[in-house]
């Protein structure tokens, strides 16, 4: 424990205490609440603290690890008792005990002291271990109903390169009946299906998962996912089913289907082991292999781009039920398969339902529903018909002149047919397939309630499921601007529209892992939702991603090399440097160094590829500032020249990489990356900086804000280059030009400098390209341009970086400098323009860290919550002649004035702060 937490708890000592109150929550192994499938032998134990009670801190504990909850029970670990430690840690505490086991399930609980004297024990919590090694699998072999030929692999396939392969499209069902004797204890599936899988057991889908297994590298890489079926096993006759769809695994071509790759890693194959422990003590497993029966599903067509069709006259019925007759099915084949590494990032799961809010008819007799909300999602049909009536549905974003949908925009022809088995109403969604839109547009039904002359198929029902990664929420956010609330909305829908196993650029027409997005982004999706487990996928994927140059590509996983432009699609810094940035930014907000350490290798063989690239210590290849607002159509950099960007975001790298090698102990390289970044300083100012104008290469808002948030420039010169971001902005009528790479660093400049002012400016209207546009122009979800061009797409997370300055500036919810997730808090609520309330909360690896403010005429109240086991530097606004008084009678340290706020220094709970002036 250091020397200032032990001050602190000592200070703290002397606080009277009445109705103390603690307890222990959020139990974690690796981020995630009692999980399955746990493949790190060292796994990270995570806890938080709750109490009523102010300024607790903890100041010891003790972890208990169990293979058998009864032991757990008694206080013995007989895996680990840590001991007690005195220490204040509760986040990323490394699993130090007897070797793991595949397939074993440990129980835990901690126990704590606190600095009040008080002693409070966790209730037990739990995660089961998944496949370790190849032996793990008990024999479990890839199986497929049909082998691709070697010659019509294609794993990276080139852009715009014609192929002539017309291979199949079967997408196949798998069944396997076994029988049990004796009273089951547990059984728990671990399956990987690729491209995507639903399980079913004994006729019932298993989980409420969507396109499992999260989409990887397929040839360097695949996932599985553990499923706890206990409860369902049953004596006697048992029958695991599987359904298999292609996903990114295989693109078919079809003619007539848009698709945008045209990947085939293989065709669609299964792995499983079923792992059963009797109450006797024995066990038994149920292994994929040639035992099992396969055969062609109602599935007719899947692709992840061109969409979906089920002819329900193929069903068999029961075909994943103990005793269907499956003699006339063919017995599944072997087949190779990747590598197999447990699914650690939330599943894929349906999160909101949505009916249409109005339906109306178009001049060739389809019908369009508009749902009011452009989300990712998928399409629920009810309906009632005859046997054979064809109904298909085109999704859209938007609509042309005469209501009907256009897919200009999203990448077309993509729909889903449904064929009809006429058995009365008949229930269907696409099971592989999902992708964005609003309106949907239907050929062969009739709406329930309209007129049916032809007596055509009737659509009792029609539902658009919004599907997402199931991240919990994070945070919240809402002010007395309804712009801004309208604006959180429209960026929150774009961020969970994008938020599946990758975070893609958009739900349709790509779907791909463009990678500028995870750091530019991140930010605003951290305060949003967890998802550190979904960050770490996102670093393996780039690993594997990676060529043998040391290039991390600007998609990942990549699946297409984009030729177009030469390497400009592929080889631009702004997008690569998240294999250097993400690892850095989980530790920050997570205090995970075990990414950094994991991926080092990575980011040093990145950044030594770009100082091959570099001239003079200048990189110019890339896409620069992409989508800024020039003078032509939005894309490459227009009002930036080539190099500024990529050269300050490799400044930034090196900066960054010597700080992660210096917490890596990796002294050496350390010294050598900030040699290298004072070379690179130098020699950018040389090439970009006026120092008459203060300004840099064309002054536009992205050069000098990235200039100074990248701290290139000299701390006498920053002012002066901030001061001209400002007058740009305001010559500008405060309209913002910079684009997906510069805009965020814009707002992180101006928030830093104490001008949030500007940002409200830059951010309250709707007559120039921005949110206010967008809304203005109908948008559900932010759009990939600032204008909300019909021809991109409309539901793009690119430029959605204001969500950060909601949290950190209208809500105030930061971090001290050289704090670790969250421990030491800035509350610093910028009251600005005409705002005069706001209610945010931001649930941190610490707690929940909440404020809340209003401002009247002569009073400013600032409610704040900050989470036990940290404390909290707050800032209040600064009024003329102010008193400020605690309404609680809490004690706080008031620390003077900085930058004209008056600071105070508080520990954790509630308090109620009112700012009285004139």
């Amino acid at each position: 424990m250091s020397k200032l937490v032990i001050f602190f708890w000592l200070f703290l000592l002397s606080i009277p205490v009445s109705a103390q109150q603690l307890k222990i929550v959020d139990l974690t192994c690796d981020y995630r609440t009692n999980p399955l499938g746990i493949d790190n032998v060292s796994p990270r134990l995570c806890w938080k603290l709750r109490s009523n009670q102010k300024n607790v801190v903890q100041i010891a504990y003790r972890i208990l690890v169990s293979d058998h909850i009864e032991s757990l029970k008694k206080g013995l670990g007989n895996v680990w008792d840590s001991k007690k430690i005195k220490s204040d840690q509760s986040i990323q505490i490394k699993y130090s005990g007897l070797k793991l086991s595949s397939a074993q399930k440990y129980y835990w609980r901690v126990e704590i002291w606190n600095n009040y004297g008080l002693v409070e024990k966790s209730e037990i919590a739990s995660w089961q271990m998944g496949l370790l090694n190849e032996a793990a699998w008990k024999g479990a072999k890839w199986i497929a109903y049909d082998k691709i030929a070697d010659s019509n692999i294609n794993v990276l396939p080139i852009d715009g390169k014609k192929d002539n392969y017309k291979g199949n499209n079967i997408l196949p069902i798998l069944r396997k009946s076994f029988r049990v004797t004796k009273q089951v204890k547990s059984a728990t599936m671990y399956i990987s299906g690729l491209g995507q899988f639903e399980l079913s057991f004994n006729g019932q889908k298993v989980g409420d998962h969507f396109l499992d297994p999260g989409w990887t590298k397929y040839d360097k890489e695949a996932l599985y996912v553990a499923f706890d079926l206990t409860s369902k096993v049953k004596i006697g006759e048992n029958a695991i089913g599987v359904m298999l769809g292609n996903g990114f695994y295989n693109i078919p071509p079809i003619s007539g289907r848009y698709r945008k790759l045209k990947t085939a890693f293989g065709y669609p194959k299964m792995i499983c082991r079923l792992a059963i422990e009797y109450s006797d003590g024995t066990s038994s497993n149920i292994i994929s292999n040639p035992s099992w029966k396969t055969a062609p599903s109602p599935i007719t067509f899947s692709s992840i781009y061109g969409g979906e069709d089920y002819n329900a006259k193929l069903e068999q019925n029961g075909w994943n039920l103990a005793g269907f007759e499956d003699k006339k099915w063919k017995s599944a084949i072997i087949v190779n398969g990747p590598k197999l590494n447990a699914q650690q990032a939330e599943p894929v799961k349906i999160f909101d339902n949505f009916s249409a809010k109005s339906v109306h008819k178009v001049s060739n007799g389809d019908w369009v529903y508009d749902f009011g909300q452009n989300a990712s999602a998928l399409v629920e049909l009810k309906i009632r018909g005859k046997h054979g009536d064809t109904i298909r549905i085109t999704p859209a974003e938007l609509l042309k002149e005469d209501g009907s949908v256009t897919q200009k925009n999203i990448g077309g022809p993509s729909y889903f047919t449904y064929i009809l088995k006429g058995d009365g109403v008949e229930t269907w969604r696409p099971r592989f397939m999902y992708t964005g839109f609003r309106y949907l547009q239907v050929k062969g039904g009739i709406p329930l309630g309209k007129e049916n002359p032809s007596n055509n198929a009737l659509v009792e029902d029609l539902k658009s499921l919004h599907i997402r990664n199931a991240a919990k929420q994070a945070g919240t956010f809402s002010s007395s601007n309804e712009l801004f609330n309208k604006t959180f909305d429209l960026i929150n829908w774009a961020i969970k529209s994008n938020m599946v196993s990758v975070f893609t650029d958009c739900p349709h027409r790509e779907k791909l892992g463009w990678l500028e997005e995870l750091h530019l982004m991140g930010s605003s999706v951290r305060y949003n939702f967890d998802v550190a487990p979904l960050f770490k996928k996102a670093l393996e994927d780039m690993k594997n991603s990676q060529t043998a140059e040391g290039l991390i590509p600007e998609i990942a996983p990549e699946y297409v090399k984009f030729e177009w432009g030469g390497d400009m699609f592929r080889d631009s810094p702004e997008w690569g440097s998240s294999s250097i940035l993400m690892s850095w930014y989980l530790y920050q907000w997570y205090g995970d160094k075990e990414a950094m350490a994991t991926y080092y290798p990575m980011m040093k063989g990145y950044i030594n590829y770009l100082k091959t690239k570099a001239k003079n210590n200048i990189l110019s290849q890339g896409l620069g500032d992409w989508y800024d607002l020039g003078p032509n159509a939005p894309g490459v950099s227009q009002l930036t020249p080539m190099g500024v960007t990529c050269t300050a975001i490799y400044y930034y790298d090196l900066k960054i990489l010597e700080k992660i090698a210096t917490q890596l102990g990796r002294k050496v390289d350390a010294l050598a990356y900030s040699k290298l970044a004072i070379e690179v300083r130098k020699s950018f100012n040389e090439k970009f900086f006026n120092p008459k104008t203060k300004q840099y290469a064309t002054g536009s808002q992205a050069a000098n804000a990235m200039a100074v948030y990248m701290g290139l420039v000299s701390e006498g010169d920053k002012m002066a280059v901030i001061d001209n971001l400002v007058k740009d902005i305001k010559n500008k009528n405060n309209s913002l030009t910079a684009g997906d790479i510069g805009y965020r660093y814009v707002l992180r400049v101006l928030e830093d400098a104490g001008q949030s002012d500007v940002i409200f400016d830059m951010n309250s209207r709707s007559d120039v390209p921005g949110y206010g546009m967008q809304l203005a122009k109908g948008a559900t979800a932010l759009t990939e341009s600032w204008a909300a061009l019909p021809t991109v797409s409309n539901n793009h997370f690119m430029l959605g970086h204001l969500m950060e300055w909601f949290y950190s500036g209208v809500g105030g919810i930061q971090q001290e400098e050289n704090s670790v997730a969250f421990k030491e808090i800035i509350i610093k609520p910028e009251v600005v323009g005409d705002l005069t309330s706001a209610n945010t909360s931001y649930n941190s690896p610490y707690g929940e860290i909440s404020t809340k403010w209003k401002k009247t005429a002569g009073n400013f109240v600032l409610e704040a919550n900050v989470p036990a086991n940290t404390k909290a530097s707050v800032y209040l606004p600064g009024f003329p002649n102010a008193t400020v008084k605690e309404e609680n009678n809490a004690s706080f340290t008031n620390a003077g004035l900085e930058n004209g706020k008056t600071k105070i220094k508080i520990g954790s709970g509630y308090y109620k702060f009112n700012v009285q002036y004139k």
